[in-house]
């Protein structure tokens, strides 16, 4: 009697078990994004949402992190189960083994685009009274230059360079993400800090309707020939316009880049073309998170990376047509 409970027994726990074990998503996916300050997080929270609703199988979060070169190094160490939101002049250095990536010589990152996304806009943000109205007027301030591991701080030292100043002579240097930067310009702990994202950035938004505080956002688009000179067309001539942040005073020339999503190389082609094929289907209910998916376009995907494309987003592209595939 005994055995025949015992088998009984575990007759229900493998009944039990079979249904779990067959419902467990095959796939736990991550999406690395950015700060909570910036556009990624949210963007790819609602990324995360739709390919666990829509794509059988997958169970996908989305990460905190610095945001561009440390994604493209999760990227790396993760091939099989993490995609990401980066800038695309960071990621033009990591399958050259340079700029943030010079730690591995000779090992390049083998990243892939499944697709460009919305573009950023560079600001280089301070407030009234600290009598920076140009880049140049930086010099002796108390300036944030991005957290570690972001892409912004990547194209804020390229900015420096353009502009002549020295980020360790001519600054009283920081290293913050953009809703810390805010908060210390509120407590005027610091005098201005860079930032490269999407319009509008929630942090920026915050501290420009804080009572008290008026904003400026500083002119980068001077610096667009010497860059282009060195980098090419990676960066482009964008505006910031005043509607974004309330007591903007007018329209602000700056530099633009592009975002994108990629994988590894070595991502699973199918799982590539799906998610490729989700954010295109689903870019109404993306921009329901942020309004920057709205931007997301299907004109001019071929020339918006400098990356080469996953073989499932080509597959994608090529059912739909697009120019270049």
């Amino acid at each position: 009697m005994r055995f025949l409970a015992a088998c009984v027994v575990a007759a229900l726990a493998v009944a039990l078990w079979i249904p779990a074990a067959t419902s467990a998503p095959a796939v736990r996916l991550s999406i690395v994004t950015g700060t909570t300050g910036g556009v990624y997080f949210p963007l790819g929270g609602g990324l995360a949402q739709l390919i666990s609703r829509h794509i059988p199988g997958v169970q996908t979060t989305a990460e905190v992190t610095p945001a561009s070169a440390d994604n493209i190094r999760l990227i790396d160490r993760r091939p099989a189960d993490t995609i990401g939101f980066v800038l695309a002049d960071t990621a033009v250095d990591a399958p050259k083994a340079e700029g943030p990536f010079k730690e591995n010589p000779g090992r390049p990152i083998l990243i892939r685009t499944l697709t460009p996304i919305y573009n950023n806009f560079n600001h280089l943000v301070t407030i009234d009274g600290t009598g920076i109205t140009t880049i140049a007027d930086i010099k002796g301030k108390r300036v944030s230059l991005g957290p570690p591991g972001s892409g912004t701080e990547v194209t804020a030292l390229r900015f420096l360079e353009a502009a002549g100043i020295d980020p360790n002579r001519d600054l009283r240097r920081e290293r913050l993400a953009p809703a810390e930067s805010a908060d210390a310009i509120k407590d005027r702990r610091l005098d201005a800090f860079f930032w490269s994202g999407g319009l509008p950035t929630p942090s920026v938004l915050d501290l420009a309707t804080t009572p008290g505080i008026r904003i400026r956002i500083v002119p980068l688009d001077g610096l667009l020939p010497t860059l282009q000179r060195k980098y090419g067309d990676l960066y482009f001539r964008a505006v910031i316009l005043k509607d974004f942040y309330p007591g903007t005073p007018a329209n602000v020339p700056t530099v633009g880049v592009a975002n994108l999503l990629i994988a590894h190389r070595d991502f699973d082609e199918n799982l590539a073309y799906q998610i490729t094929k989700l954010v295109y289907e689903r870019r109404g209910e993306l921009a329901l998170v942020h309004k920057e998916a709205t931007n997301i376009t299907l004109i001019g995907v071929k020339g918006r990376s400098p990356l080469p494309f996953h073989p499932g987003a080509i597959r994608y592209f090529k059912e739909r047509g697009v120019e270049g595939f």
